[in-house]
């Protein structure tokens, strides 16, 4: 069933929902890093490093998620049903708003939701939550890939 869902990525639908996708969730990391302080002022206080380690991560995260979007659409296509493993892609993206957003956004977001604390101060201008959101899409990634390769057509 793998081969099949990887063939199916080469069509021009797959690939331009791909691009689509990866641009939709680069947008989304690029505004929180920004909403976080933004490059400049994480270039200053921590160096380019860090910077460039984050648009590397920005561009990882956002291919994987794109990819996982992709390949669960090709399974359904396949399959008719819906891997399990998709579902980290939406907490990663949650636990990323939720995490390296601006603190005073964050704050007021669980305010009004009835949690009265916050995280304060992200380290490394939120460089380790971004790190926990990856390891969340790779596990989800790897659960997809686990699903396809159980799965089944429906004949």
């Amino acid at each position: 069933m793998l081969s099949l869902v990887l063939q199916k990525q080469k069509s021009i639908k797959y690939v331009s929902s791909l691009i689509i996708y990866s641009g939709f969730f680069l947008v989304i990391y690029f505004l929180l890093d920004n909403l976080n302080g933004g490059y400049t002022k994480m270039s200053d206080t921590y160096g380019n490093g860090l910077v460039a380690v984050n648009i590397i991560l920005n561009i990882v995260m956002a291919i994987l998620s794109a990819l996982m979007f992709n390949l669960s659409s090709a399974l359904v296509d396949l399959t008719k049903k819906e891997g399990k493993g998709t579902f980290m892609t939406m907490i990663s993206v949650l636990f990323g708003v939720l995490t390296y957003g601006c603190t005073s956004c964050v704050i007021a977001f669980f305010t009004v939701i009835g949690i009265t604390f916050s995280v304060a101060v992200l380290p490394l201008a939120g460089l380790p939550y971004k790190l926990i959101s990856l390891a969340l899409l790779f596990v989800g990634f790897w659960w997809l890939i686990r699903e396809i390769r159980k799965s089944q057509c429906k004949l």
